[in-house]
């Protein structure tokens, strides 16, 4: 089994920042990517920020970019994300995404249980 923990959503005031952690556990044998998705109301999901664990290749959605920062600690299998400038836009449910290699079994993709942020203007 593997599992995500997330942390860090919480309330901002529209310019302020957030930092939301979100580390793996279980019977990981790799990790091969981890990003974070959002939803708001009434929205579909969609893919924020990703890292591959190896290549350090790195994608961000263009309305985030310069504002959202994505990193990794390969050590914890923890990726973070550093959110400054936020916006009432960036308000939703965030979700931590992983595509991890287990110990025993196939490639997988898991997600976390979602941590809402909320920017008010």
């Amino acid at each position: 089994q593997v599992q995500l923990v997330e942390s860090g959503g919480g309330l901002v005031q529209a310019g302020g920042s957030l930092r939301l952690s979100c580390a793996a556990s279980g019977s990981i044998f790799r990790i091969n990517a981890m990003g974070w998705y959002r939803q708001a109301p009434g929205k579909q999901r969609e893919l924020v920020a990703s890292i591959t664990w190896g290549g350090n290749n790195i994608y961000y959605k263009d309305s985030v970019k310069g504002r959202f920062t994505i990193s990794r600690d390969n050590a914890k299998n923890t990726v973070y994300l550093q959110m400054n400038s936020l916006k009432p836009e960036d308000t939703a449910d965030y979700y931590c995404n992983a595509d991890i290699k287990r110990v025993y079994g196939p490639d997988a993709e898991y997600w976390g249980q979602g941590t809402q942020v909320t920017v008010s203007s």
